[in-house]
């Protein structure tokens, strides 16, 4: 059995495992990062926000990302019916990055691992985590390549940014579940060459289909765009099909701006279907472990929050790791936890108002305060640290507050 030794064991070398991977590398530890796929693969996630950029400049992504021409992405639109709410990040509150890109994560994800090979991080690729022993905050784990060869890592620190696999809950039983309602989606990426006559390709699109179902439409410099449906899965019985396909087509079909825009298109892959995805766990951090990204929790893909949560808990967590392994103070809580949950919850308590609707009284109301859009955009930015904002620091009752005084007021 081949055996290896290092400071920190990352798993996973999505955006999160990546950003911790390189900064633990920076600050002179050894790292390696273990990936169950195969590179290039498939992942939802494709629109990021402008916080996003920091923590990928820090990492020392950013130059690498330019070269790859991704679609740059300047804002959110969300439409109902005739009534469009447009957001500019030029426009938010907190200073800070305006812009970001949509991108198909196969092609993102492939970028930064390469680029953190480059830096000299080893990336061990279709090898799978089947074990872990602790021994107080040192480690021992089992992965298996694709060739059913096993290999023993013993590390210092593992941070688990496994994402959907999520290792060490699954392997500890930490699980437990959300208190967002189940939801599902089905999409696929879609050729979209009349999509100048219909909007801006810079911003990514959700249009309204009733409340609680809507689409999402992410153009890509390719060419092709990423489509979703995402509702509660009763939502898609309603549509007959014999295959991903058929029942797709009959979705976009019924929506007539959907329809107009992608007539005689095609789909780039077969529609994929993905639902209850929303869980937690009950501890994001132990003395030998922590976890980051969708390991957490993942919400929604309502304002695309993903990506966003998931680099900037990985960049908190290696700066917690180099502390502790530098036998410099850290505090898991007060540097890790607490920001996280924070992020985590003020964009729950947008996705809860999306879902229940005061969020759209708000965004397709003609009277919303300009001050206030402003403030909500830097949130759609990923701002969502920034405690001078109202709309952050009252984010579980200010947009209640604020759904009721528009509707007195246009009713």
């Amino acid at each position: 059995m081949r055996s290896i030794n290092v400071d920190v064991l990352v798993i996973g070398a999505g955006p999160s495992g990546c950003v911790s991977a390189s900064l633990l590398h920076q600050s002179g530890i050894n790292v390696l990062v273990v990936e169950k796929e195969k590179f290039p693969r498939f992942v939802i996630g494709e629109s990021l926000l402008p916080r996003s950029m920091e923590s990928l400049e820090r990492a020392g992504f950013i130059d690498a990302l330019k070269e790859k021409g991704f679609q740059e992405k300047f804002g959110a639109k969300f439409v109902r019916g005739e009534v469009v709410c447009d957001f500019n990040f030029s426009d938010q509150y907190t200073k800070g990055w305006n812009w970001t890109w949509q991108v198909p994560r196969a092609d993102f994800d492939l970028a930064i691992s390469q680029e953190l090979q480059k830096k000299g991080v080893e990336i061990l690729f279709e090898h799978t985590v089947t074990g872990i022993e602790f021994q107080g905050s040192d480690s021992t784990t089992t992965i298996v390549d694709k060739d059913g060869n096993t290999v023993e890592v013993k590390a210092k620190f593992i941070v688990d940014s496994s994402g959907y696999g999520r290792v060490i809950p699954r392997l500890f039983n930490l699980d437990k579940p959300s208190n967002l309602p189940m939801r599902k989606t089905l999409f696929t990426h879609i050729t979209d060459s009349e999509r100048l006559a219909y909007a801006e390709p810079n911003r990514i699109i959700a249009v309204v289909i009733k409340q609680d179902i809507w689409v999402w439409l992410i153009p890509f410099s390719n060419g092709n765009t990423s489509l979703g449906f995402v509702g509660d899965p009763s939502y898609f019985d309603q549509f007959d099909g014999s295959t991903p396909e058929e029942k797709l087509w009959n979705m976009i079909n019924s929506d007539p701006y959907l329809k107009k825009r992608f007539k005689n298109q095609s789909f780039v892959f077969s529609p994929k279907t993905i639902e209850g995805w929303s869980v937690t766990t009950n501890k994001f951090y132990g003395e030998g472990f922590v976890l980051t990204g969708n390991v957490t929790e993942f919400l929604d893909p309502i304002f695309s929050s993903g990506v966003t949560l998931a680099v900037v808990s990985g960049e908190n967590a290696a700066n917690v790791v180099i502390s502790k392994l530098k036998g410099l103070p850290y505090d898991w809580e007060e540097d890790f936890m607490k920001p996280t949950l924070h992020g985590v919850n003020v964009f729950r308590s947008y996705v809860m108002g999306w879902y229940d609707g005061s969020l759209q009284d708000i965004f397709f109301s003609p009277t919303i305060n300009p001050v206030f859009k402003n403030q909500i955009c830097s949130v759609l930015a990923g701002y969502v640290h920034d405690t001078t904002n109202p709309f952050v620091k009252r984010h579980d009752s200010l947009l209640k507050t604020l759904s009721e005084v528009i509707k007195l007021q246009t009713s």
